[in-house]
């Protein structure tokens, strides 16, 4: 199928501009002036593309490339054809996501409808005590609540609900179809489609007559330059705050607990739940589905693989896997140990029959 996109590509940007905007170096000076307009992988890539490579397994799909340029390490550019320049970068996968923002930077936020982002439709509402600085784009159908305030910049897509007192920074996105409540956001925040934000937690007690419904009291506070997917929730604090730190970035269908607190630049991928009141230092990673119990502490920089069951506090820089989660390398050694038994099983079931 031909490879339209809805991203059209850039005017054009001349190679020797985009290494100076990289700080990469251009192995060629004769080839400053090609022009560059879009991304692409190597296999597909046309004139006016530039790709990137990390290591020789592209080697086949490089003899068919045509791109009109490549990012690669130095150490990787001997295996690039010669009729195609090249951008020597120590960091090309990094230097290829910059590219692709500076090539279509309408691509970075969720812009839906409107040529002109900061264009406020007559169908939205928007109550009379709220504050919007200017360049504020708003959609159709979105509600903007009492003593709400948005920053310059920002854009809210359609059907978005913005609750009474939420204050949003400057140059955000909120997605269509999600609702902000009982939270404020900081600069550069992207919140996508149907993502909830500020519902009250699960927070129950027993009762002789079934469980009695803990009130939810507290806020979501959002720090500057952090991303969240679709579909994510995160619940307001019981008492105290949510907190997601400076930087983070959530994948979409995840959810967080109240009083959950997440540190400054955390990648969490889709799937994972927080339970409430787990405190997350900077750095953690955390892959997909993974489940966290509630009132435990995951330290700084730990990381933690897809599927796990993390039952208990992780110490700083700590790698875990597994359910229940445990240090990698013994999840890995008695992996490895099953694996050994169940082969060993199966081939003395196998002689078993056979005699």
């Amino acid at each position: 199928m031909e490879h339209t996109g809805f991203f059209p590509p850039h005017g054009g940007v001349s190679l020797k501009q985009l290494a100076e905007h990289l700080g990469a170096e251009l192995a060629d000076a004769t080839s400053s002036e090609v022009v560059i307009r879009s991304i692409a992988p190597v296999y597909r890539a046309g004139e006016g593309d530039i790709c990137y490579i990390l290591s020789r397994k592209n080697r086949a799909e490089l003899e068919t490339c045509k791109a009109s340029a490549i990012i690669c390490l130095p150490a990787l550019k001997s295996f690039v054809p010669d009729h195609i320049p090249v951008l020597l970068s120590k960091k090309p996968h990094t230097d290829f996501a910059i590219a692709g923002a500076l090539l279509h930077p309408q691509a970075m936020r969720p812009v839906t409808f409107t040529a002109n982002p900061a264009t406020i439709s007559p169908a939205a509402t928007i109550d009379a005590t709220a504050k919007l600085e200017a360049n504020v784009g708003i959609e159709p159908g979105a509600i903007i609540g009492p003593g709400a305030e948005i920053g310059e910049g920002t854009y809210i897509g359609p059907n978005a609900l913005i609750g009474p007192g939420v204050k949003i920074g400057r140059n955000c996105s909120i997605g269509g179809g999600a609702s902000v409540l009982c939270a404020y956001l900081g600069n550069g925040v992207i919140i996508h489609n149907g993502t909830r934000i500020g519902q009250d937690g699960f927070g129950y007690a027993p009762g002789p007559r079934g469980m009695v419904k803990i009130v939810q009291i507290g806020r979501v506070i959002i720090q500057d330059n952090v991303e969240i997917g679709a579909n994510t929730t995160i619940d307001r604090g019981t008492m105290d705050d949510t907190v997601i730190g400076e930087g983070t970035k959530i994948d979409n269908q995840v959810q967080i607990g109240h009083n959950v607190r997440i540190g400054r630049h955390c990648a969490i991928v889709s799937q994972v739940g927080i339970a409430g009141s787990t405190v997350i230092g900077d750095g953690v990673q955390i892959g997909g589905q993974a489940g966290l119990n509630g009132h435990i502490h995951i330290g700084d920089g730990a990381q933690i693989g897809a599927k796990s069951g993390v039952m208990n506090s992780i110490p700083a820089g700590e790698r875990y896997a597994g359910l229940p989660a445990r240090p990698l390398w013994d999840f890995l050694r008695e992996s490895a140990e099953i694996a050994k038994r169940s082969g060993a099983r199966d081939k003395k079931d196998g002689s078993a029959e056979h005699d």
